[in-house]
C-alpha cells in the first residue's frame, strides 16, 4: 500500500479496475437473478427437464407444454426445485455422468425462483424456443409395432401386492430385427416392475400360442401347469416342448426408459410368431378397484446388429452374494456388499442399481488389476420412485481381473420416511415372489455390456 501512495496514478488505475470487476459481478448477478423471463430463460430449463415427463399420458401430475401450464404451477416449480426434489436424477453427477442428466445449475435454480416471484413475465415471443412434441404414448416415438393386452388387468382395492404371468402374443409377416422394446404401463402409480421375456416359435413345428389364458396369478407358480393353460408349449408333443426363451427383453421400474444405443449396438431378431411373455409383472397395494391395460412398443431396425449387448446382475437373484445376508434389523441402518471379479474385458454401456423402500444410499465402482478405481454410480440419496437404467457418454472399459464392488446402505428406522412399518420390524429378502414385494427388501447391481474392442471408449451413446 506504501506503494500505492508513491505511485498515484497507479492507485487510481487499480481502483478503476476493482470497481469494474465488481460492477461486472453486481451486473452477472442481476442476470442471474433479475429481467428472468420465459421465453428467453425459463422455457429451455423446464422443455428439458421437466416436459418428458409432464405431458398427457405420461408420470407427471401435471401439464408442462407451454407458457400457460408454467404460470398455473409456477410455485409448485419453484418449490421443487428450490428442494431439488425435481427434477428427479438421484445419480451423483459429481461422481459419474450419464446420457440425458435431468439436474439444474444453480443459476437455474435461481433464475426459476426469481421469475416466479416476479409475476413470470413471457418476454419476446419470437425468442421462444419451441415445445418439444412428444408421440403420444411412448417416449422415444412412434412404434412400428404395438402389443396390446388381450384383455385388462383387473386391480381389486385390497390393499395387497399383485404378482401375474401375462402373454401378449402377436404375429408378424417376416422375421425382423429390432432394436428395443418399451413397456408402457397404464397403472403408473401400481406398476412396480416387469421381468418378461420373448417367446419365439419354429414355423416348421406346430403351435397355438395365439390361444389358451392370457393372465395368471403368479404366486409360486408351478411353471409346467401355466405353460400348458397359456398354451406356450409346442402342440406336437416333440422335445423340446417350450419354444425359445429370450430373458430380460422386456424390462419396467418406476421411471425406467430402456437403454437406446446406436445401430451397431445390441438389438435382437424376433420370429414372426412369437409372444411376449411378462413372466412376473408386479402391481403394488391399490385401495380402490382399477382395471390395467399396459402395452409394449416394439422398434424395427434395418440391419443386424454388429455389437450384441448381454445383460447380469449382482446381488439378489444375480451372479454374486450378498455380505452380510440381507437382513435389515429394526431400528437399525445397515451395509451390504456384493462383488464379481471379471474373466474377460468388457465395456459397461448402461447400469441400473435397484432396492426397495428401505434404500438410503448405493455406491458402485471397480477396481482395476492395479487397484486403479473406475467410478460407477453413486447415489447418495435413494429414491424407491426413481430407478432410472443409467446410460453411460461413452462405453467404460473395465480390464480383465478387476473387481466390480456394490454397496448398499438401508435405513429400517422411523426416520425413514418411506419405511412400511411404524414400529419398524425386521426386513429381509425373502424367496420368490415374497422378495419381490414393496415391503421386502432387494439389492441388486443389474449392468448391460459388450465384450471390449479397442476403440470403444470413444463411442457416443447419446441417443
Amino acid at each position: 500500500m506504501n506503494w500505492l501512495k508513491d505511485h498515484p496514478r497507479f492507485a487510481i488505475f487499480f481502483c478503476l479496475i476493482l470497481c469494474a470487476c465488481n460492477n461486472a459481478t453486481k451486473i452477472d448477478e442481476e442476470n442471474t437473478v433479475q429481467n428472468i423471463t420465459w421465453s428467453e430463460h425459463i422455457a429451455p430449463i423446464i422443455y428439458k427437464n421437466c416436459t418428458p415427463c409432464h405431458r398427457p399420458g405420461a408420470a407427471g401430475t401435471f401439464d408442462l407444454l407451454n407458457y400457460d401450464d408454467a404460470v398455473r404451477t409456477a410455485n409448485k416449480i419453484k418449490f421443487a426445485t428450490q428442494t431439488r426434489f425435481m427434477p428427479p436424477w438421484p445419480a451423483d453427477n459429481g461422481y459419474s455422468h450419464f446420457v440425458d442428466e435431468r439436474t439444474l445449475t444453480e443459476k437455474e435454480i435461481a433464475q426459476i425462483k426469481s421469475w416466479a416471484e416476479n409475476k413470470m413475465p413471457r418476454g419476446d415471443s419470437a425468442k421462444e424456443v419451441q415445445a418439444p412434441v412428444f408421440y403420444k404414448g411412448s417416449f422415444f416415438g412412434k412404434p412400428d409395432l404395438v402389443v396390446k393386452m388381450q384383455k385388462p388387468v383387473k386391480i381389486k382395492g385390497n390393499g395387497t401386492d399383485l404378482f401375474l404371468m401375462i402373454k401378449l402374443p402377436y404375429q408378424l409377416l417376416a422375421d425382423t430385427f429390432v432394436s428395443y422394446v418399451e413397456f408402457v404401463p397404464g397403472q403408473t402409480k401400481l406398476v412396480h416392475h416387469v421381468n418378461g421375456h420373448l417367446l419365439s416359435y419354429n414355423a416348421d413345428r406346430t403351435f397355438n400360442y395365439m390361444s389358451g389364458e392370457t393372465i395368471l396369478e403368479d404366486a409360486h407358480a408351478n411353471f409346467k401347469e401355466a405353460y400348458e393353460k397359456m398354451n406356450i408349449t409346442y402342440t406336437d408333443k416333440k422335445e423340446p416342448a417350450l419354444p425359445t426363451l429370450m430373458p430380460n427383453v422386456v424390462y419396467y421400474l418406476p421411471g425406467y426408459t430402456p437403454p437406446v444405443y446406436n445401430e451397431d449396438i445390441g438389438g435382437f431378431k424376433i420370429k414372426k410368431d412369437g409372444a411376449f411373455f411378462l413372466k412376473n409383472i408386479h402391481y403394488g397395494p391399490s385401495n380402490a378397484d382399477v382395471e390395467d391395460s399396459s402395452y409394449i412398443n416394439v422398434f424395427f431396425r434395418k440391419t443386424k446388429p454388429k455389437r450384441p449387448v448381454f445383460e447380469t446382475q449382482m446381488g439378489t437373484f444375480g451372479i454374486s452374494a450378498i455380505e452380510p445376508k440381507l437382513i435389515v434389523p429394526a431400528n437399525e441402518i445397515k451395509t451390504f456388499h456384493t462383488k464379481v471379479t471379471l474373466q474377460s474385458e468388457i465395456s459397461i454401456l448402461s447400469v441400473n442399481p435397484h432396492m426397495h423402500l428401505l434404500g438410503k444410499t448405493f455406491w458402485a465402482f471397480a477396481l482395476g488389476p492395479q487397484n486403479d478405481t473406475i467410478p460407477l454410480i453413486k447415489i447418495n440419496k435413494w429414491d424407491f420412485r426413481w430407478q432410472y437404467y443409467y446410460t453411460y457418454l461413452h462405453p467404460v472399459k473395465i480390464p480383465k481381473g478387476s473387481t466390480i464392488h456394490a454397496y448398499g446402505t438401508f435405513d429400517n428406522t422411523d426416520k425413514n420416511p418411506f419405511n412400511p412399518f411404524h414400529p419398524p420390524r425386521q426386513i429381509e429378502q425373502g424367496e420368490g415372489n415374497e422378495s419381490m414385494q414393496t415391503t421386502e427388501e432387494m439389492f441388486q447391481f443389474i449392468f448391460t455390456y459388450m465384450p471390449y474392442k479397442i476403440g470403444d471408449e470413444n463411442i457416443s451413446l447419446k441417443r
